[in-house]
């Protein structure tokens, strides 16, 4: 996640527009005993509200380290990727790790 200098993209992308997150990376997950999947290597391409924008923009301008920006982008997916915008999977804790690229598209 390099930085970039913010432009008309990324104040549209946080404020209404959101992002297209695409990554290749062990997901891994933790939840009620019985229910756990053991982590392995995934490709997502997930759509992000705005907010999840901001906060990596915000984030990313207030000198965070690539760990605290991988955490971002695991909470965007996990909410709208695993959880279905917190429709369905209550509770569920997803593991990002081992991060082979993320791909931001505005």
């Amino acid at each position: 996640m390099a930085a970039a200098d913010p432009g008309e993209g990324e104040e549209k992308a946080a404020s209404t527009g959101g992002l297209i997150l695409s990554t290749r990376a062990r997901f891994g997950f933790t939840a009620a005993p019985g229910t756990t999947d053991d982590a392995r290597i995934r490709d997502t391409s997930q759509a992000l509200p705005p907010e999840f924008a901001d906060q990596l923009f915000a984030a990313r301008e207030q000198g965070a380290t690539e760990q605290q920006l991988q955490q971002i982008a695991a909470d965007g997916l996990a909410r709208m990727y695993f959880r279905a915008n917190n429709s369905r999977a209550h509770g569920l804790g997803v593991e990002f790790t081992d991060v082979e690229h993320i791909q931001i598209e505005l």
